[in-house]
């Protein structure tokens, strides 16, 4: 255990050595292209913001409106059939669009209900085993221009429906 405690400490520092070395060695200003791509990571970064923006808006107006509490409550029958606990259903529909408002919600169900109850397991799963597909394609496909996004989105929702049942689905059998 000392030893990957060691190589964890360790690999981060000794991988940047072997970058520079590297660099000296071939003859390549490492410094001047640190610098250069801090600066282009700063545009993007700045060509992001109105996307960012605009997801956190519309996160905040679906959650302060009450929209998602009328809705967890007109399905939450369905879900009771299923043995789904509608406590994860806000997090389910959350999780595709922000991985912090996702953690936040995580957060929350876990100090409510406990790590070890089922909704703290479900939540804990789901929180690993699903992605923010929206926050990728708007962040990503934005900040390389593309414009059609195809099958991206189809394909990366589809991923999260399967993820969120699977997790339920796989808490259910080992967890009982």
């Amino acid at each position: 255990m000392e030893i990957i405690t060691s190589i964890s400490i360790w690999i981060i520092p000794c991988f940047i050595l072997v970058i520079l070395i590297m660099a000296a060695v071939r003859k390549i200003p490492a410094y001047d292209l640190f610098v250069e791509g801090g600066k282009e990571g700063v545009k993007t970064a700045f060509s992001l913001l109105p996307f960012l923006v605009g997801m956190i808006v519309a996160i905040s107006i679906l959650r302060s409106s009450g929209a998602m509490e009328a809705f967890v409550q007109l399905i939450s029958p369905i879900l009771s059939v299923f043995g789904i606990p509608s406590e994860v259903l806000p997090l389910a529909l959350i999780r595709p669009i922000s991985g912090t408002a996702a953690l936040g919600m995580t957060t929350e169900l876990i100090s409510t209900y406990g790590p070890d109850s089922f909704i703290g397991r479900i939540a804990s799963v789901m929180q690993g085993s699903t992605d923010t597909t929206l926050y990728i394609i708007t962040v990503y496909f934005g900040a390389v221009g593309i414009k059609k996004i195809r099958y991206a989105l189809k394909v990366g929702l589809l991923a999260d429906l399967i993820a969120i049942l699977s997790t339920i689905v796989l808490v259910k059998i080992m967890f009982g």
